[in-house]
């Protein structure tokens, strides 16, 4: 059964990157109806396929799903990221009745008004050294694959998933969050537009949160390891969605299966071979 949302806003898809998760995302877009979808960026990664061409069938599968969604009634707008820049110079058409904007502004149901864009642009490491950020995805892509590896073993164990690579990508976000400062810079951008929160992705950080000056902060996170999206309920209330945990509460719990009874083994019966060696004849007793 389908779950209605007002709006909802999902980014950081990375079709084409080897830590893209289609399945789930199609999952996703297969249980929900919105009136509103954005799509806030990086949701194709033209740099992935500039180094390999990567694009299997479920990619296309994902895609239908979002055209479906402008067909079906919902306004789908479009905010490519730096990953997806390529797309940045058709800001302004309409491709399938999904409208390309560089940001956009959405009204809630109860009146808030949220600034929606990608937040690349508020990344002083994305802006000023690009080089390495470069080398920073490509660490990342590699944390992703031995991570997945890391929770194969840990489900085989029974225990739940664990996100080394959100692991590591804090402690260096943090490490470097007095020279990005990115989501202080994002809040300062709203507050100069008069809104009452932002709404971006990039980061990678899902987080719903409001400020001292009550400016919301929300970053819809990502759907190659967090697997979250921001929602707007129909009066209003902004959530965020972690689909992983969505998923497990869905799937049916695994009894385990008693254990089975052992038969004893009956003896084989031992046939003796027609023509075989018959049994010695006792000898003769009789008196002489």
């Amino acid at each position: 059964m389908s779950t209605f949302y007002r709006s909802v806003w999902i980014s950081d898809l990375h079709l084409a990157s080897p830590a893209a998760q289609p399945e789930r995302v199609h999952s996703f877009l297969d249980q929900i109806k919105c009136d509103h979808l954005y799509l806030v960026g990086d949701i194709i990664d033209v740099w992935a396929l500039r180094k390999k061409w990567h694009w299997p069938r479920q990619y296309n599968e994902v895609l239908h799903k979002l055209l479906k969604r402008s067909r079906k009634g919902a306004k789908v707008v479009y905010i490519p990221g730096n990953h997806d820049e390529f797309f940045r110079t058709f800001v302004g058409f309409t491709f399938g009745d999904i409208r390309v904007k560089a940001r956009d502004v959405h009204t809630t149901a109860d009146g808030k008004r949220l600034l929606v864009t990608h937040g690349d642009e508020f990344d002083a490491i994305v802006r000023h050294r690009r080089v390495f950020s470069l080398l920073c995805v490509g660490a990342h892509r590699q944390l992703l694959l031995v991570n997945r590896a890391v929770n194969f073993i840990r489900r085989c164990l029974g225990k739940p998933d664990w996100s080394l690579a959100a692991a590591v990508t804090r402690r260096v976000q943090d490490a470097v969050r007095h020279l990005a400062n990115y989501e202080s810079l994002l809040v300062a951008e709203a507050r100069r537009y008069r809104m009452d929160g932002v709404v971006c992705g990039h980061s990678h950080r899902p987080a719903l949160r409001r400020h001292a000056d009550g400016v919301l902060y929300c970053n819809t996170g990502d759907w190659t390891d967090h697997c979250t999206a921001l929602v707007e309920h129909p009066d209003g209330r902004l959530e965020l969605v972690h689909w992983k945990d969505v998923i497990a509460a869905q799937s049916p719990p695994q009894t385990p299966r008693p254990p089975q009874k052992s038969t004893p083994r009956r003896n084989p019966r031992v046939r003796v071979p027609f023509g075989g060696p018959r049994a010695p004849v006792a000898a003769s007793t009789s008196p002489e």
